[in-house]
């Protein structure tokens, strides 16, 4: 999985195109408005929802499955990165977030 590249969140700009591989219940609890969100599991299944020629912040909670799936990515010709510390460090560092619960946003 060497030669991924990672990126801090304070890398991602308001234009990014953020892939979220978080499950649905982690989804559900806190997500960035505007990613894109698809389970680790089902990439393989619902690449052709992804643009390869955009270049993708890929985001879980911590950076793992985000690492892994950025690989992938990159080894089927897609432009991804991982993002270091996941939605954890997305919330630590106060940038904003929303959820589908009608609950204040959290990371699972």
């Amino acid at each position: 999985m060497s030669g991924v590249e990672n990126v801090g969140v304070d890398s991602i700009g308001p234009e990014a195109t953020v892939l979220d591989v978080r499950e649905d219940y982690e989804w559900e609890a806190g997500h960035i408005d505007g990613a894109v969100h698809i389970p680790l599991g089902q990439l393989p299944e619902r690449l052709e929802e992804l643009d390869p020629d955009e270049d993708l912040y890929v985001i879980c909670r911590t950076g793992g499955r985000s690492h892994r799936a950025a690989a992938w990515l990159v080894g089927h010709g897609y432009s991804a990165v991982n993002v270091s510390g996941g939605m954890d460090a997305w919330m630590e560092a106060g940038r904003e977030m929303v959820s589908d619960t009608g609950q204040q946003p959290t990371v699972l």
